[in-house]
């Protein structure tokens, strides 16, 4: 199981950075849309990019590169604190439904 500790917060992803991780035989990867640096523009610049956080699974043994598309499934959360709680959630049932491959 997936808990909000395992990941980084909201501010991580500020910095145009992903974060890449495995749980039960998953792996998955999360990161902000658009992918870019963001910490130092001002709020509303930030705002003004709708953005969204993105999660993808996949379950195979390669990397997220070397993964092909069709192979990996993903989902958008508003970039909001609610939105980063029902990421976890998500990934969590992506988790229990696929189970271990």
């Amino acid at each position: 199981m997936i808990t909000e500790k395992d990941l980084y917060g909201l501010r991580h992803y500020l910095y145009g950075e992903a974060f890449y991780g495995s749980s039960e035989g998953m792996r998955f990867r999360v990161a902000r849309v658009p992918l870019e640096n963001v910490v130092f523009k001002k709020q509303e610049e930030q705002d003004a990019q709708n953005p969204k956080l993105k999660a993808e699974v996949w379950f195979t043994p390669f990397a997220y590169e070397k993964t092909p598309e069709e192979e990996i499934t993903g989902k958008e959360f508003a970039f909001t604190d609610e939105g980063y709680r029902e990421m976890v959630s998500w990934l969590n049932t992506v988790e229990a439904s696929e189970g271990f491959r």
